[in-house]
């Protein structure tokens, strides 16, 4: 166990599976303090056992949800360093055509007005404390190599890449950092809905076939980039997007 983020406290949203889990796994090994948020109780909870940290049942589009996640950082650690934008959604692959306005809503509330939540209600805290901060956005390849059948869900995160970007160049004079890091499909609670079918290895090999490493990516290849974006070792790095997707869009 080493200790790259002793100290520094950390919000992982949609903490209790998948790549928020991976996340959330590797900064406590890591060191740090770490509340991760979700919509399921009783998932969120078992985690937050598991890996000795803390829950907070919170929905991203809800800004008040974001501010009593703040507080309970602030009550229980004393400080906030680290903010990983992770919980996200997509559609059932299929024509865009067939995307009804609700599925559209639903990605843009949550994978880009999560976002402006979290830059709205806790940037005052890093600024009002002078404080250096760390942003993470877990964004996805599709943002710059998108696929056909899921447009709004390629644009949400083409938005959230690009968002990223232009808060790291207006917030860098404040030290605080921005970068998001875009995965390639992997094998999550969401995988069933990017191919459009049940997430097996064989309805996944038309996806993979297109990933130059042969394989999809997994949370630790995502926990892995997001603490070396966390940690002081990428302390001059803001407004990257990380793609960890084995030279998928090369």
């Amino acid at each position: 166990m080493t200790s790259r983020l002793q100290g520094k406290t950390a919000i992982v949203t949609g903490g209790a599976s998948g790549f928020g889990k991976g996340i959330a796994a590797k900064f406590a090994a890591e060191g740090a303090n770490v509340i991760i948020t979700d919509l399921s109780e009783e998932q969120g909870e078992s985690v937050a056992t598991e890996l000795n940290c803390l829950f907070s049942r919170a929905d991203v589009t809800k800004p008040d949800d974001w501010r009593r996640v703040l507080a309970l950082a602030l009550d229980e650690f004393k400080q906030l360093d680290i903010v990983v934008n992770n919980a996200g959604i997509t559609y059932p692959n299929k024509p865009t055509q067939d995307v009804t306005e609700a599925e559209f809503d639903l990605v843009m509330n949550v994978n880009v007005k999560a976002v402006y939540h979290s830059t709205n209600i806790l940037v005052p805290y890093f600024v009002k404390e002078n404080r250096p901060g760390c942003f993470i956005q877990v964004a996805s390849t599709a943002g710059s190599r998108p696929r056909p059948n899921l447009t709004w869900y390629n644009a949400s995160k083409a938005a959230v890449i690009n968002a990223t970007k232009t808060l790291a160049v207006e917030y860098g004079p404040k030290q605080i950092r921005f970068n998001s890091v875009s995965p390639v499909v992997g094998s999550t609670g969401m995988t069933h809905l990017f191919i459009g079918k049940p997430d097996t290895e064989e309805n996944r090999k038309g996806f993979v076939s297109t990933i130059p490493l042969g394989r999809p990516s997994t949370p630790a290849d995502i926990a892995n980039a997001c603490c070396y974006l966390a940690s002081d070792e990428a302390n001059f790095i803001t407004g990257v997007d990380l793609q960890v997707d084995g030279g998928r869009c090369v």
